[in-house]
């Protein structure tokens, strides 16, 4: 066997058993939101739950390493992670430009397109002019705020601490229209009661600059053994089918993204 089928033997049998880490045994705090379901939720007996929960233990699993899941609210959740609350976060975090300021990020984990959502027969338009002076809400300190400031500066932009609270009020019909992620509007709102009679408008939204490149773990900036051993453990799940197969459980199908 020359060297490199050695290499590859080796690699191939630390995808199937574990990816081993520097963080191998230790304990590990992970910040997560419990407020953006599917991917994540919090059950009335206090449990959390939702498909970051479930990457956070499938992960740690692979690093071999004990996780402990530390609940903190949007706004506080990069500055919690700075004072050494906990360790890494996992909360459908997209990796932009400007958290790379503050924090480190791993490779994306999954990428899914931003959307509007708003009542069916609105005739509302996705454009600068059609959204001038509408009522459009969303999660504070995302990057929908920043896109819909960006893009849609005549809108009326109405801003709340969790995405559970946009839903409920579009559904109160206290705002015209809502910008969110796409799996997370159509499992969170569109395929409930609540969002009967609403509907995707204008399309996927791209743009780099505010949506970034997905879907990241953020740990503090330097922290560059933690970070390969999160990228080494999304790229063994991605390989023995285990990511595939959670994708499929929540949202039936892949979303890893372009490229998987």
């Amino acid at each position: 066997m020359n060297f490199k089928k050695i290499i590859f033997a080796a690699f191939a049998v630390m995808l199937a058993i574990g990816v081993g880490s520097a963080n191998a045994g230790e304990k590990l705090r992970i910040g997560v939101e419990g407020a953006y379901p599917p991917f994540s939720w919090k059950e009335p007996d206090g449990s959390l739950k939702g498909f970051d929960i479930d990457i956070a233990m499938m992960l740690c699993a692979k690093m071999d390493a004990e996780c402990e899941l530390v609940e903190q609210d949007w706004d506080g959740i990069i500055p919690a992670l700075l004072a050494k609350k906990y360790d890494a976060i996992i909360a459908s975090m997209s990796i932009t430009e400007e958290r790379k300021k503050r924090v480190d990020f791993t490779n994306r984990y999954y990428d899914t397109p931003a959307m509007f959502i708003a009542k069916d027969g609105s005739g509302i338009e996705i454009s600068a002019s059609g959204l001038s002076g509408k009522r459009v809400g969303v999660q504070r300190g995302t990057i929908h705020q920043c896109w819909v400031e960006k893009a849609f500066p005549d809108a009326e932009l109405v801003l709340y601490g969790t995405q559970e609270d946009v839903f409920a009020d579009l559904a109160a019909g206290r705002i015209d229209a809502q910008l969110s992620d796409s799996v997370q509007g159509l499992e969170g709102f569109l395929n409930v009661d609540a969002g009967k009679g609403y509907g995707f408008v204008g399309g996927a939204q791209i743009d780099v600059p505010c949506f970034g490149e997905g879907a990241g773990i953020a740990v503090r900036k330097g922290n560059a053994d933690l970070v390969q051993s999160f990228n080494n453990a999304i790229q063994a799940i991605r390989a023995d089918g285990s990511y595939e197969a959670l994708s499929m459980k929540y949202f039936g199908t892949d979303i890893y993204g372009a490229g998987s």
